[in-house]
């Protein structure tokens, strides 16, 4: 089956090698089933420094293989402290009940999966500039930045926030929350003294996170509330000075932890999202293409399940192509596929993106009575706020 016009034809095309992406690859290799990743970048990209993940991101790294080796790579965090400087508060919360949570650095976790997967399996330098159906074969069809085009019998996009896959599937575009984060690494070559524990120290509009990574290695993120049109430097050293006047006045050990911080793993964003009725009602798959990832349920990092979610994602994907994939190529049956997959998916991350919004809301600067709608909601529908950890994406 030749699509026309196209230089190539693939079984399957993914569309992004970041985290979910690599992901999806993996759990498709592990099912027998190859893929092409077309990566736009000309290494593999570590955007955002580092993740949390907990029990449910665990059980779905379980089921990929790599959890094992993973696990090494990181110090399982005790608990969460919170301080609120200004009101002289803290509160300390035990990770004894929710389970093994550590943070990852987001370049441990692409290049485990890099290196389980078939070599050739990821292209680089391979931006897509659009996608289209193919009208002779009613198949996706990928144009690149080169002019290059690519068929595809399947298409997954996993191509993050601004995807041209979701834009093709006519999903409407993401949201930003008038909060801005800049993350980054810090590493401490004669170790640090933290406790292996999330810190998060909250002033006035700006809060301050901290997690341990290894006994040398630090994750931590600055969130600043500012409006949606600001612009944000690129320059990794202009990005540590406003680190740095953001956290003017906090503690000496914040202040030193910026101040030594890996220039290279500096970035500054705004925080964007899909509001939870947009995932309700959006449209996730057109004949056989689909998205996972921040494609499909980018989320403000409130809850710390944006990463996890991906890798769940890549797991239930897998799990009902498989089914799917034997014999011929049948579309019919592949779009069915496509259907359980996000029918599985959709309440699941409708749950987490309500809950980080509402989360959001509060940590916004929003007015004082929809705070207390907030705080009434989430009493009703979150009375527990770390259920969203027990979930199981199921065996792969």
């Amino acid at each position: 089956m030749e699509s026309a016009g196209c230089e190539e034809m693939h079984d399957i095309v993914i569309v992004g090698g970041g985290l979910c992406g690599l992901a999806t690859a993996l759990a498709l290799h592990k099912k027998g089933i190859k893929s092409v990743v077309l990566e736009k970048s000309e290494t593999l990209r570590a955007a955002g420094a580092a993740i949390g993940v907990m029990p449910n991101g665990w059980r779905a790294l379980d089921q990929l293989g790599v959890a094992s080796h993973l696990r090494s790579t990181a110090l399982p965090l005790q608990g969460t402290r919170m301080t609120w400087i200004d009101k002289g508060k803290e509160q300390y919360t035990s990770n004894k009940n929710i389970g093994e949570v550590r943070c990852l650095k987001r370049s441990d976790i692409v290049e485990t999966f890099a290196d389980a997967l078939p070599p050739n399996t990821i292209r680089f330098g391979c931006e897509i500039v659009s996608v289209e159906m193919d009208p002779l074969t009613s198949l996706p069809s990928i144009l690149l930045s080169n002019g290059k085009r690519i068929g595809a019998k399947i298409l997954i996009g996993c191509d993050g926030s601004r995807s041209i896959v979701s834009s093709f599937l006519g999903v409407k575009p993401t949201r930003t929350f008038r909060i801005s984060a800049i993350r980054g690494l810090t590493t401490y070559p004669n170790g640090h003294s933290f406790p292996i524990e999330f810190v998060r120290l909250v002033s006035g509009k700006t809060a301050v996170g901290r997690l341990p990574i290894t006994d040398k290695l630090v994750h931590w993120f600055i969130g600043v509330q500012q409006g949606t049109d600001t612009t944000f430097p690129h320059d990794p050293e202009l990005i540590k000075q406003r680190a740095l006047e953001a956290t003017s006045g906090r503690p000496a050990d914040v202040q030193e932890m910026i101040e030594g911080c890996d220039l290279d793993s500096l970035s500054f964003t705004h925080l964007r999202y899909r509001p939870p009725w947009d995932l309700m009602l959006g449209n996730f798959r057109e004949k056989t293409v689909t998205v996972a990832g921040d494609a499909m349920h980018v989320m403000g990092p409130f809850l710390g399940q944006g990463g996890s979610a991906g890798i769940e994602d890549a797991v239930v994907l897998a799990r009902n192509l498989a089914n799917a994939m034997k014999g011929d190529f049948d579309g019919k049956k592949v779009g069915e596929a496509l259907d359980e997959y996000v029918k599985e998916r959709r309440m699941r991350v409708v749950k987490l993106a309500t809950q980080s919004y509402l989360t959001a809301l509060l940590v916004e600067n929003t007015p004082l009575l929809t705070k207390f709608v907030v705080i009434a909601v989430m009493a009703l529908f979150f009375r527990n706020p770390s259920a969203h950890v027990e979930y199981d994406c199921g065996h792969l």
